[in-house]
């Protein structure tokens, strides 16, 4: 397997709504975190998905959860007219159910699962694993671990939270979307920076390529 070689992106952790490309009857958009964009941007390009436009709400709503629905509801509203088909690449992702009732309210389809690390692992074995004691990584994360998970917690300033925020967990599972060994490199040094146990899962893009794939066929 050969590495995957980074897209020249902007900054993707506070990539907004206005982008990617430009919009038009007869298209399809997709609404989605941030997070997200360079692997759906890599999946457009190697399927020649010409006809799905990208825009991306800010990847920090990774760490609120509960300004996920109202964004993607403003996001749908804005963007309804200029398009025909809208599809949320967001899963449940915090939500607790209220993603899944707007889109169902505003007749919009979303990603199955609870949230990307199940997508990308394939959301049945994502299930079947039950690893409760497993704290995740993904690329996205990896790469901006410190902006995401350390400063937020406060550990850059607290680092004897570090306990009471991760005792409960046992291993640092790297759900890799690309076979690259300075991310592998990194998420482990993560996972020594936390304490725990070190799982690198090749994963690729997992189940949100074949979301993208019925939904590109629709189009």
């Amino acid at each position: 397997m050969t590495t995957t070689p980074d897209l020249p992106l902007p900054d993707l952790s506070t990539l907004t709504e206005d982008g990617f490309a430009a919009t038009g009857k007869g298209r399809v958009l997709l609404i989605a975190c941030g997070a997200l964009a360079r692997e759906i941007l890599d999946i457009k390009a190697r399927n020649g998905w010409d006809h799905l436009d990208l825009t991306c709400l800010p990847a920090i709503l990774h760490n609120h959860p509960e300004r996920i629905t109202d964004a993607v509801r403003d996001a749908v509203a804005r963007h309804r007219s200029q398009y025909e088909q809208i599809f949320v690449v967001y899963a449940d992702c915090g939500t607790g159910g209220l993603l899944q009732a707007a889109c169902e309210d505003m007749g919009v389809e979303m990603v199955a699962g609870p949230h990307c690390y199940a997508f990308f692992d394939g959301v049945q074995a994502f299930e079947d694993r039950g690893e409760i004691t497993s704290f995740y990584l993904t690329d996205f994360l990896v790469r901006q671990f410190d902006a995401f998970v350390w400063k937020p917690l406060g550990l850059d300033r607290h680092p004897d939270l570090r306990h009471m925020y991760f005792g409960n967990y046992e291993t640092l599972v790297y759900l890799a979307q690309t076979d690259d060994p300075a991310l592998t490199d990194k998420a482990r040094a993560q996972a020594e920076r936390l304490g725990l146990a070190f799982e690198r899962r090749m994963t690729g893009y997992g189940d949100l390529a074949v979301t993208l794939s019925d939904w590109a066929g629709r189009g």
